[in-house]
């Protein structure tokens, strides 16, 4: 047997809520427990907001890597030689018009 299932046998648990209402009182018990549920529900409040901005933070780091493998020569200006003329694109078995 586990140790730890070991130390969830009834006797084990009727000793540990003995000592507990010895130690805090039969009042003080419920509220104690209110008290614990709520910082638990806080914490996995947070866990989740943790998780919903990790998400955000890899959905943008997918999205700039995206861009950053985007096409190069759609960010290049139709004048490329420098001249301030636009220069149309090849055509198929003619190349391009200053040729």
């Amino acid at each position: 047997m586990h140790p730890i299932l070991a130390l969830a046998s009834p006797e084990i648990i009727m000793i540990v809520i003995g000592l507990g209402i010895l130690l805090f009182g039969a009042d003080k018990l419920p509220k104690l427990a209110r008290s614990a549920g709520l910082a638990k529900k806080e914490f996995m409040v947070g866990q989740a907001e943790a998780d919903a901005a990790a998400a955000k933070a890899r959905e943008d780091a997918r999205l700039r890597a995206d861009e950053a493998r985007a096409d190069v020569m759609q960010n290049v200006p139709q004048s490329a030689s420098g001249t301030g003329v636009d220069v149309p694109p090849p055509t198929p078995d003619k190349g391009t018009l200053s040729s």
